[in-house]
């Protein structure tokens, strides 16, 4: 007789709980399958300490395939779930496909960044859910404050050196806490030209930091920020996000470069496509984590509505120390559903919360005794050490050498920003050129920009082919090779293809000795690469290439920034756009055409129709606004030779 299948579809608090307590019940009596997008298990408390530089990012990140060896880990998204046939899709990380049977599934697919309808903000913020974007705000926050110390202009360095931090719940708060004393020990030791000083502030609609905890808790968290000199704003959030600065509600204009999304999140979009009840964008389950009506589903931790046995008619919050819990049962009541142990309900009792809050100070109330200061920070780090299922001994060193050493505030340039788009649903995987689009998760993302466009397209409608998360673009890196780069489609006047009509040993072209009368020479047809005649097809000012739009306005991933036209240009002017492989790695610049003939003569189109079929437009068009003007190696008009031969084309 076969083993059962136990499918486990994310490997968060829960997901990891699940898997690991079932792998010691089961005891080789089934078969666990855990996937998951990456390949360890990310402790989200401590994510705060690895943007402000104290621990490093392999510190708070446990190995999924060293810590749970009897289980089986399939790296891939889970796209589609078909319960009456009992399969799971997936996509692989390079694009692969595949499929999970199961006897029993578990959704344990965690959350998501939440938007909210306010202009700018999916183009401007970042997000603070998983390890790629607590890197690069740590970078950015650095550069930030170098640029801030080396401008002299007392405007742009209040600018640079102003960090908005958006919703003051566990993660704002520690966020904004730990800044704070990560920006001013660098300011420390590079004072800045202007005599300024680093500037935090802290968003919130509540009417108090952290509205979710305790009031003590709130209180004692509120007073060390403000000690800090963070600025703390009650009741008030962004109106709207630009390039140069937020707007908030009160009327306010902050100018800012730097913008952290920590309002909250959301359900994981995956369980909307199975159709089964839902409250709140969670998955309707009883007690015992289990779907009704269906034996084989179980769901726990942010995807899962738990009924909350101690306050009827409730649900259990979506929280890390819920969902860890959630495991533990979840994996108990599956195990019993294969006959092995009893079923029991999800009953919680509160032991506490607590607030790392850096250095020596936190706040925590563990079993309801409200703590503040050294003692609140021993509480606090002894939790962590505690409930961390690895890397202690690393994460204690860490900690023991930054109370004893200086921080290292250097940019490794590792994250940039347009791989961690804030309206990205899988924060914990930075996005590269040419990564898969996830069906039905790209697509149902909340964020809408305010013109009612989906975030991810172009005006029109059309994707972005150039933005992450949409068709990866022709002429870059991870797209479909360009057609006039190496290790494209050869381009057919390029060695290497059929000999082309002007090259060497091919059909004589019409314009040499023996062929028919050129038509670029006086008297002939005006020559379409030369001025006067139509203009080229590839150069700046003619028809559009095949990767801009028919408007002759470039698509996405062409206008010099890997994301939408909606990306600021500070982050394009710090990391810019992947080079074309292949090519000269400098934009704006086309390919010479080598061989005899093209001496001396602009680069001319691939034969064959173009991408962009429409009507012909203006000979001399206005050149579109995002089009880098053109380069050293585009000759402006007619170009004579020196060595006395004449050239196609001299007049």
């Amino acid at each position: 007789m076969s083993r059962p299948r136990i499918v486990i579809v994310g490997a968060g608090f829960a997901g990891y709980r699940t898997a690991r307590t079932l792998s010691r019940l089961t005891r080789h009596q089934a078969d666990i399958t855990l996937l998951n997008p990456t390949d360890y298990f990310l402790y989200l408390p401590l994510l705060p300490q690895v943007a402000a530089g104290i621990l490093e990012p392999r510190r708070v990140s446990v190995s999924l395939s060293g810590t749970l060896p009897h289980v089986r880990l399939v790296l891939g998204e889970a796209d589609g779930i078909d319960l009456d046939g009992h399969t799971v899709h997936y996509t692989g990380p390079e694009g692969e496909e595949g499929t999970l049977p199961f006897d029993r599934l578990v959704l344990a697919a965690g959350s998501v960044n939440k938007l909210l309808p306010i202009p700018g903000v999916a183009e401007h913020a970042h997000g603070f859910r998983g390890l790629p974007e607590a890197l690069y705000l740590r970078d950015h926050v650095t550069r930030q404050v170098e640029l801030a110390a080396a401008a002299d202009d007392r405007a742009e360095c209040a600018a640079r050196c102003t960090f908005v931090v958006v919703g003051a719940g566990y993660t704002g708060t520690e966020v904004a806490a730990h800044g704070a004393m990560h920006t001013d020990a660098q300011v420390r030791k590079h004072p800045m030209r202007t005599g300024m000083r680093p500037r935090w502030m802290l968003l919130d609609v509540a009417p108090r930091v952290m509205p979710e905890m305790d009031e003590r808790l709130s209180r004692t968290a509120e007073r060390v920020l403000r000690q800090r000199g963070v600025d703390v704003r009650m009741g008030t959030s962004v109106k709207e996000a630009t390039h140069d600065g937020v707007v908030l509600t009160d009327g306010t204009t902050v100018d800012t470069r730097t913008l952290v999304w920590c309002v909250g999140v959301r359900p994981d979009p995956l369980v909307e496509s199975l159709g089964l009840p839902m409250e709140r964008g969670r998955l309707l389950v009883d007690p015992h984590l289990q779907v009704p009506g269906r034996p084989e589903l179980f769901a726990c931790g942010d995807v899962a509505a738990v009924p909350d046995l101690n306050q009827p008619g409730q649900y259990t919050p979506m929280t890390a120390q819920h969902a860890w819990r959630h495991g533990k049962v979840c994996a108990q009541n599956v195990a019993a559903s294969l006959g092995i142990g009893e079923r029991r309900a999800y009953r919680h009792r509160d032991m506490g919360f607590v607030v790392d809050l850096g250095g020596a100070k936190a706040a925590a109330n563990p079993l309801g005794l409200p703590m503040s200061g050294p003692a609140a920070g021993a509480v606090t780090r002894g939790y962590h050490l505690a409930a961390m299922p690895g890397n202690r001994v690393r994460v204690a060193a860490d900690w023991l050498l930054d109370a004893v050493l200086p921080r290292q505030a250097v940019q490794l340039g590792l994250v940039r920003s347009w791989s961690v788009p804030l309206e990205s649903s899988s924060p914990e995987v930075a996005r590269v050129p040419g990564s898969p689009k996830r069906p039905g998760k790209d697509a149902d993302l909340a964020g809408q920009r305010p013109d009612g466009e989906e975030a991810g397209t172009q005006p029109g409608g059309e994707p972005a082919k150039g933005r992450p998360g949409g068709e990866p673009a022709r002429n870059h890196p991870g797209g479909e090779p360009a057609r006039n780069h190496p290790g494209g489609e050869p381009a057919k006047k390029q060695p290497g293809d059929e000999p082309a009509k002007n090259q060497p040993g091919g059909e004589p072209t019409k314009g040499q000795p023996g062929g028919e009368p050129a038509k670029e020479q006086p008297g002939g047809e005006p020559a379409k690469e030369q001025p006067g005649g139509e203009p080229a097809k590839n150069q700046p000012g003619g028809e559009p290439a095949g990767s801009r739009s028919h408007g002759g306005r470039p698509k996405g991933g062409q206008s010099g920034s890997p994301r939408a036209s909606g990306k600021p240009r500070r982050a394009v002017e710090a990391a810019g756009p992947p080079p074309a492989r292949g090519g000269s790695g400098k934009p704006g610049r086309a390919p010479r055409a080598s061989g005899a003939g093209s001496a001396g003569k602009r680069p001319t189109a691939p034969s064959g129709p173009s991408r962009s079929a429409g009507p012909p437009i203006d000979p001399d068009p206005e050149p579109p606004a995002n089009q880098p003007p053109p380069g050293p190696d585009i000759a402006p008009g007619p170009v004579r030779r020196t060595d006395g031969r004449a050239v196609e084309g001299d007049s």
